[in-house]
């Protein structure tokens, strides 16, 4: 199993077997926390009925439904699917955050901010190259 801030998690892989199986930007994001520039994810503006997954395992994460336009320009939802996230928390530049993970991986997926509208009031902000969009009706 993988750990992370001492938890384990069902889906472990290497670091050369995630290499192996995401994209160099993927494997930046998800395995190493880092950041998508903002306006660069085609999902920031895909509003089609559908399910958001995990790009590392495919683990179900947000329903299209939750997603709304924050303007911040990374696709933002105000709700996770029921126990489909984890959350730490972030301490790096310089400030305290709240990081969202992938209960199944571990993967960074962004960061939650208590400023997101109703029903929830917040705003899952994440970056578009960690999650895969799965249409309701595909084509």
């Amino acid at each position: 199993m993988a750990t992370s801030a001492n938890h384990e998690f069902e889906i472990a892989k290497t670091e050369q077997e995630w290499k192996e199986i995401l994209t160099p930007e993927q494997f930046q994001v998800l395995r190493k926390h880092g950041t998508e520039r903002p306006g660069t994810s085609p999902l920031d503006k895909v509003y089609e009925p559908g399910t958001y997954v995990c790009a590392a395992c495919g683990t179900p994460l947000f329903a299209a439904e939750t997603k709304f336009n924050s303007r911040t320009g990374w696709p933002s939802f105000f709700a996770p699917l029921e126990g489909a996230i984890e959350t730490t928390t972030d301490r790096s530049l310089f400030m305290t955050r709240v990081e969202v993970h992938c209960h199944k991986c571990g993967g960074h997926l962004g960061h939650v901010f208590e400023d997101g509208p109703a029903p929830t009031g917040q705003r899952y902000c994440m970056n578009g190259v960690s999650l895969e969009f799965i249409p309701e009706n595909p084509a």
